[in-house]
């Protein structure tokens, strides 16, 4: 991936020096890590997957105590200046998307975080993997995540991490159209099964919307290379949760599912980024996925 010597936003606040309480779960978060860390926690911890992606799928937003203002990371720093440099790109791509279609794009804050850190929606951890919080309009990472994606998950690359970081930009991209409102708010008015089947719904339309940014940076900037594709392909096939519910040596249960499988993660990252258009995101009126 061509990103070297492009835009850094500033629109990223570095806590990774910080001190971190007790890691809890919760609040409503979401975030390509939610699966992740349920197959990681029948990896070490020996719970079932299916009983941690319960847990991480409720709970409501809780107050959290006002921290002190966050740093820039800093410049020498190459991962988060890799980070910087695809948060800039997304808000160049997503600005001229909402002008276009009449409307005003507002930048999401990136926070660097280690081990657990405060959110509004609750104590984020790194077990969680990248997630998005409504409730603050932020995306928080440990970049240790990508550690985990490349040696646990098998997905290696630059722009598999980049799809990491324009998922959680468009689930920020929902939550500005109040799409992600509207899903949370059926939460209790209908069945947990048909409640997961809105959920995969949710972030099969992130995907698409990573493939809608991938479209419009690579028109506008060139900045994808040989291969870059085909990484960002791999990472939504290792995340699908049929594919990680087999790997944690479980049955795959299709009423479980919160994220989509494997192929229908990889069907609308494609459709977003060959199409480049918001209108071929709506999976909610889908009869395929």
């Amino acid at each position: 991936m061509r990103w070297d010597g492009n835009r850094e936003s500033e629109n990223v606040e570095d806590r990774r020096d910080e001190g971190g309480g007790s890691p809890v779960f919760g609040g409503r978060s979401i975030g390509i890590g939610t699966i992740v860390v349920a197959l990681l926690g029948g990896w070490v911890l020996g719970i079932n997957p299916l009983t941690l992606l319960g847990v991480l799928s409720g709970g409501s937003p809780v107050a959290v105590q006002q921290q002190a203002p966050a740093h820039k990371p800093p410049a020498d720093d190459q991962m988060a200046r890799f980070v910087s440099t695809v948060l800039a790109d997304t808000e160049d791509v997503w600005t001229d998307i909402f002008r276009r279609n009449g409307g005003s794009y507002k930048d999401p804050r990136l926070v660097l975080f280690r081990g657990v850190t405060q959110t509004a929606c609750g104590t984020g951890q790194a077990a969680m993997g990248p997630f998005y919080c409504p409730a603050d309009q932020k995306v928080y990472i440990d970049l240790g995540f990508y550690q985990t994606l490349k040696n646990q998950l098998g997905a290696p690359g630059d722009f598999a991490q980049a799809y990491v970081i324009a998922h959680e930009v468009g689930h920020h991209v929902q939550n500005l159209l109040g799409i992600s409102a509207k899903v949370d708010n059926m939460r209790g008015r209908v069945s947990k099964t048909e409640y997961n089947q809105l959920s995969v719904r949710l972030e099969l339309q992130a995907d698409c919307l990573a493939g809608v940014w991938a479209h419009h940076a690579q028109n506008a900037r060139q900045i994808l290379e040989q291969g870059d594709v085909e990484e960002a392909m791999n990472a939504a096939a290792k995340i699908g949760d049929d594919a990680l519910q087999r790997a944690a040596g479980g049955a795959v249960v299709p009423d479980s599912f919160t994220h989509g499988t494997s192929a229908q993660r990889q069907r609308w990252f494609n459709s977003g980024l060959q199409r480049g258009e918001l209108k071929g995101c709506d999976t909610f009126s889908a009869r395929q996925l």
